[in-house]
């Protein structure tokens, strides 16, 4: 299954690929303002990149509870779910921004060059969780 990973920040949309079992990078949009043109941008990627999914993570606090940032995402997944025929499954996403940044940090990646990369590859680390997820519940398939 072709799935994308969508990391929902408040000033870019990361977002990964899958056709199998490895997610990568492909692509930021930056927030635009409007969220409506936002939703446009990334349901036209998920079309160009054939997806039959959509993995959107979801910030639970540390605690696990839903806290005003995961609220604001729910929020506005009701709002693409309603445009889109494309199944959308929500996904715990702490610290994936964080394993981002260690990740391309010890890859040598400097400041500047990893603030354009970073989201992108949040939503790489997301979909490979949730792809790793889907292998232990089901393996052998």
């Amino acid at each position: 299954m072709r799935a994308l990973g969508v990391d929902l920040g408040s000033r870019r949309i990361g977002v990964a690929v899958s056709s199998g079992s490895v997610a990568s990078p492909i692509e930021t949009i930056e927030r635009s303002g409007d969220v409506a043109l936002d939703h446009r941008r990334l349901l036209a990627v998920a079309g160009e990149w054939e997806a039959e999914m959509l993995v959107i993570g979801l910030p639970y606090s540390l605690d696990g509870s839903l806290g005003p940032a995961a609220q604001a995402i729910a929020a506005e997944v009701d709002a693409l779910r309603a445009t889109t025929s494309i199944p959308i499954e929500l996904y715990d996403e702490r610290l994936t921004t964080v394993t981002a940044h260690r990740l391309l940090q010890d890859g040598g990646v400097g400041g500047r060059s990893r603030r354009q990369v970073v989201d992108k590859v949040a939503a790489a680390v997301l979909l490979q969780a949730w792809l790793d997820s889907r292998a232990a519940e089901s393996p052998g398939e």
